[in-house]
């Protein structure tokens, strides 16, 4: 199945943990068909969980390809790689690298590699892991077909 992700800001004003209030802006994955149901979702999906007013203060297209969850309560954060997948031009002889971008949710940066591994074990190319990094990314909500 074909996802569209788009990255939507919710800026909002978040109590901190000694009591204050902060303007903040928080990104999240949303899994969409258009720019207006990605707003649309983020307001239904984030308003449970913010008391007060927010406004959605931007909403882009996000192109990753994979995006592998996790059910463990240590994984806590989001960490985007880029990967490079190897072929071989059969004209030219040449190696060929064609570059896609993922999501894993994981604790730290090595559990992030653990399950990128553990994710790709059946991919038939070869690839390498370009990039790894932890990102703002709050919550992914993926699209789910309503009853």
């Amino acid at each position: 199945m074909m996802h569209t992700w788009f990255l939507c800001k919710i800026r909002y004003e978040k109590v901190m943990e000694n009591g204050m209030q902060k303007k903040v802006t928080e990104p999240y994955l949303v899994d969409a068909l258009s720019f207006t149901e990605a707003e649309s979702r983020i307001i239904e999906e984030v308003t449970p969980f913010i008391s007060g007013e927010f406004t959605v203060s931007d909403i882009s297209r996000a192109h990753y390809s994979e995006i592998f969850t996790s059910e463990e309560d240590s994984a806590d954060k989001w960490f985007a790689g880029r990967l490079a997948f190897i072929t071989l031009d059969e004209k030219s002889g040449k190696e060929k690298r064609t570059y896609t971008n993922v999501l894993i949710k994981a604790a730290d940066i090595h559990d992030a590699m653990k399950k990128l591994d553990e994710g790709m074990k059946g991919t038939m190319a070869d690839y390498s892991s370009i990039l790894l990094k932890e990102t703002a990314i709050v919550d992914v909500y993926p699209y789910e077909k309503k009853e």
